[in-house]
């Protein structure tokens, strides 16, 4: 049966672009390709979901619409479209060109208007037709074969029918969803709507007057405040219904032929994605199979040359758009040849290599084959033995090579090799090239994974590993399941694009000025890292169990009092039912805030600022919290111990967060709560060594002392010098007391201001968080500036330079690309000046903390210090210390601490011992 969609470019436009705002899709030229992605996931979705026989995409045309014409302030407050979103319109278009897909696009009406002329007629031919859009607008338009087919607010959609919007809004018909919009307005449009009117009382008028009309002519039979607001904007209100109302007769055909759905112009579609770095949404849109991988299984002589017989391997790209490459690889598997290859090897300046192994768990994995490279295009695969006296007795060949000081080596995610090795008893040494960690740096809010890179950079596709082991699952196999012969060319292709890649990265570390930041801190890092990761953790399970305990009787409590102050028992863990109990059955607030879906809002931050108007919101709260502590820690903590050597092995990633810290997985030790008696009981289950003692050092903050530094405001620096409390001292100078004189509420106060301008943080923000008047909190602000005057020139000049250069940077220059810092949409280009103040600020934080750790591994190193460092949390370095060690690694990790970067304020830590972490902080 024949199925015709029409979408809401603009809509959906928007929609992906703003999903995405915080952590925006870049690609290699640096373009925003957000909305244009978000837009074609939909697209893609739709046709091979939904499956509709016809497909248009309507647009709003460039001038005014009649709208405008009738009411200049229409859309007039909508701040000016993002410059990303502009640019990425005329791509959406030629994307849907190449797609044979119309667009649709009338002079004077808007995409509303066309859609729902084009949507009336095929309903009227008997055509089942679905509206993509997520505006509330569209709803007057449904019935018979006309439905709207909306994006769900966290993912999905929802199909509604005469019957579902007449439920979702609580009106007798579809059409009231004009008199709806005409009653409350509608803020995005700039509908004025009747002042003082929202949802509610709309609905509620529409189902005793049945519309705007009725409504207006029976006036006499509203009472006090409200009659007075309709009777006094009664003209607006009419005004508004016309403004809310989409026409059904704009000027144009229903040509279903043209809207038929066709087979795309493949060349056309190759050539954008192409140029967007798309690249696996070729396959997906043309639907094409994965080429099948040429392999070659005759063994090359490594020492004779490479025969010009045709016998090299022609590796294919995933289309006919990118590269194919003539390769000579080499499988490698007698003892003979082996120990040849290392020598041959060993004569280099460099060497690419990588590990084939059982598991990507490093701590677990077994070597299953180890690949070279020294030239690109060759490279050398060796089979390793499951048989672990045969294995090491290979590995051992390779030993000079990979300890040696001489020889650069060259990997992508090395850290896992480098663990990897190190069970066999290598330690890998001399100076390092990640390619992953150089693409970090080079472009840190994009993928750095090698398949990425090398269609970025390479016009390459690699062999995926599902080609060889299968998909994720209960039926993929190990790569010790393969023979050689299947493997090499994966494993060899492996090292070689590593190198190539290095080839192509070195250059542009240079050229964006983080060639010394790679050399210096994030390489030297690397290997501290990994030894945290392989030394582990110790978890004390007993004292978990009790916490576990302890807790879980705390949540029932709390539960059956949940229960007894709502009078029914309800599912506390789910967002939707304690929004129907809060809002509908207790009515703790008059108007609730909804998601676009008509779900209750329950999220942490709308209960936080409930939890005056009743007793029931702290204990939601509480229950919650609890809840937390136990799936993500109590109860996950011990089930992440490794069986083997009985302790944790969280990963340390150096490649996730823009701003430059370190995250960490499985599990997140930065999320462990800190204050609160609850997230205390989890920092006690973290032990030291059998034996040794709980150490831990924690900068005081760094982050203020960095700002002091880069503003060079006197009186900031001088309270840091003079060995003030920071926050008594702001106090003092923002209230002009003595410091001695400063109220704990003040200090809290002026600690909030402290780190709240750090992070931009406005007046309403600092209002809503210290739950103050905005008059006192523009007060703090206005006090805060006027005694530390040059933070405020800091930030306007951070701003001023962002927008120069396009980045932000720290003092060891790691750059914090800012694309949307001259936007002329207010919010995009507020959230870009706001990471132009904090960047600088938070990634020198994280910088000097990287410096700590490396000075401090080799200090242990220098002067033979057995005890470990075993964590890094935010600014927290903690160590498992032998007792006869105590004195000594006090003293060098508080050195290196200190001493990590000289600045115009001493930095601080602070150190404390214990049986375990909690004891220690």
């Amino acid at each position: 049966m024949d199925k015709l969609f029409l979408l809401d470019a603009y809509a959906l436009i928007y929609r992906s672009y703003y999903a995405f705002i915080k952590n925006p899709r870049i690609n290699s030229k640096g373009m925003n390709t957000s909305a244009i992605m978000g837009f074609c996931n939909t697209l893609h979705e739709v046709m091979t979901k939904e499956k509709p026989t016809h497909l248009g995409v309507a647009f709003d045309p460039h001038g005014p619409t009649f709208r405008n014409e009738a009411y200049k302030q229409y859309k007039a407050q909508r701040e000016e479209t993002p410059e990303d979103i502009r640019a990425a319109v005329p791509i959406i278009k030629d994307i849907l060109g190449a797609m044979h897909i119309p667009v649709l696009e009338v002079a004077g009406y808007e995409a509303d208007d066309v859609i729902g002329t084009l949507a009336k007629k095929a309903g009227e031919m008997g055509l089942d037709t679905y509206m993509l859009t997520p505006d509330k607008d569209y709803g007057q338009l449904v019935g018979g074969n006309v439905k709207m087919f909306r994006p769900r607010h966290g993912g999905g959609y929802e199909t509604l029918d005469e019957e579902g919007v007449k439920e979702k809004y609580g009106i007798d018909s579809p059409l009231q969803v004009i008199d709806l919009l005409g009653l409350m307005g509608d803020s995005a449009d700039n509908i004025p709507g009747c002042p003082g009117v929202g949802e509610k009382t709309a609905v509620k008028l529409i189902n005793q007057f049945g519309g705007i009309t009725a409504l207006l002519q029976r006036t006499d039979e509203l009472k006090g405040a409200l009659k007075k607001k309709v009777e006094e904007n009664k003209e607006q209100i009419e005004f508004s219904k016309f403004l809310a109302t989409i026409k059904t007769d704009v000027p144009i055909e229903l040509n279903l032929d043209e809207l038929k759905v066709k087979e795309p112009d493949e060349e056309r579609i190759i050539e954008i994605f192409n140029d967007l770095e798309f690249k696996t949404f070729i396959q997906r849109f043309l639907n094409k199979p994965k080429p099948q991988q040429k392999s070659v299984s005759n063994q090359l002589n490594l020492f004779a040359d490479f025969p010009d017989d045709g016998k090299e391997t022609i590796k294919n790209g995933a289309s006919q758009s990118l590269k194919t490459m003539v390769h000579k690889y080499e499988l490698v598997d007698k003892e003979e040849d082996i120990k040849k290859l290392h020598d041959f090897l060993i004569t280099n300046d460099f060497v690419s290599f990588d590990t084939e192994t059982t598991s990507t768990n490093a701590i677990d994995a077994e070597l299953v084959g180890l690949s070279f490279s020294v030239k690109e295009k060759e490279a050398y695969y060796v089979p390793v033995s499951s048989n672990r006296e045969e294995a090491e007795k290979i590995v051992n060949i390779f030993k000079p090579l990979y300890e040696s000081e001489e020889i650069l080596k060259i990997g992508q995610n090395m850290k896992y090799d480098i663990e990897v090795l190190a069970n066999y008893g290598v330690e890998v040494r001399g100076k390092m090239f990640d390619t992953m960690i150089a693409h970090y740096l080079i472009q840190p809010e994009t993928r750095h994974n090698m398949d990425d890179m090398a269609e970025t950079y390479l016009d390459y596709k690699t062999i995926r590993i599902e080609e060889l082991i299968g998909p994720k699952g209960k039926g993929q196999k190990s790569m010790r399941d393969l023979q050689p012969s299947e493997v090499y060319e994966y494993a060899a292709e492996d090292a070689d694009i590593t190198l190539q890649l290095k080839n192509k990265l070195e250059p542009e570390l240079k050229k964006r000025g983080a060639y010394d930041l790679f050399c210096n801190i994030e390489m030297p890092l690397m290997p501290v890292l990994a030894e945290m990761e392989m030394n582990g953790v110790r978890i004390d399970t007993q004292s978990l169990k009790e916490t576990s305990r302890t807790l879980t009787e705390r949540m029932h409590e709390i539960e059956q009092r949940i229960h007894e102050l709502a009078g029914m028992e309800f599912n506390i863990a789910s967002p939707k039912q304690v929004g129907e109990v809060l809002f509908e059955k207790m009515k703790i607030v008059e108007k609730a805030k909804k998601t676009k879906t008509g779900q209750y809002v329950t999220n942490e931050e709308v209960l936080q600022s409930l939890k005056g108007k009743h007793e029931i919101v702290a204990d939601i709260l509480e229950h919650r919290g609890l809840k937390k502590l136990l799936g993500t820690y109590v109860d996950a903590l011990p089930k992440l111990i490794n069986p083997r050597t009985g302790r944790i092995h969280t990963s340390f990633n150096q490649t996730v967060t823009a701003t430059g810290r370190l995250s960490s997985s499985d599990p997140n030790l930065q999320n462990i709560p800190v204050r609160g008696e609850d997230g205390k009981e989890i920092r006690k289950a973290f032990v030291p060594e059998s034996g040794c003692e709980f150490f831990s050092a924690d900068y005081s903050q760094i982050e203020l002392r960095v700002m002091a530094h880069l503003s060079g405001d006197e009186n900031m620096i001088e309270a840091f010098r003079e060995g003030h409390d920071i926050h008594a001292a702001t106090a003092a100078k923002i209230y002009k007391e003595t410091i001695d004189e400063v109220s704990r509420d003040q200090r809290t106060k002026a600690k909030r201001a402290n780190f709240g301008i750090i992070y931009g943080i406005t007046v309403f923000g600092l209002a809503e968080r210290l739950e103050i008047s905005r008059d006192e909190a523009k007060q703090l602000i206005e006090g805060y500036f006027e005694n530390f005057p040059k933070v405020k020139e800091y930030m306007d000049k951070s701003i001023q330079m962002a927008r120069a250069n396009g980045y932000a940077e720290t003092l060891f220059h790691r750059r914090r690309y800012l694309a949307d810092i001259n936007s002329h949409n207010a919010t995009v280009r507020g959230f870009a000046e706001r990471n132009a103040i904090n960047a600088p600020i938070q990634g020198t934080a994280a910088d000097i903390i990287k410096v700590a750790m490396i000075n401090v591994y080799r200090r242990f190193r220098k002067e033979g210090i057995k005890s470990k460092m075993i964590l890094q949390v935010h600014d927290e370095l903690n160590f498992s210390v032998l007792p006869e060690e105590k004195e000594k690694v006090e003293k060098i990790v508080l050195e290196e601490m200190q001493n990590a970067l000289k600045m115009q304020v001493p930095l601080v830590a602070d150190s404390g011992w214990g049986k375990n972490w909690l004891e220690a902080h």
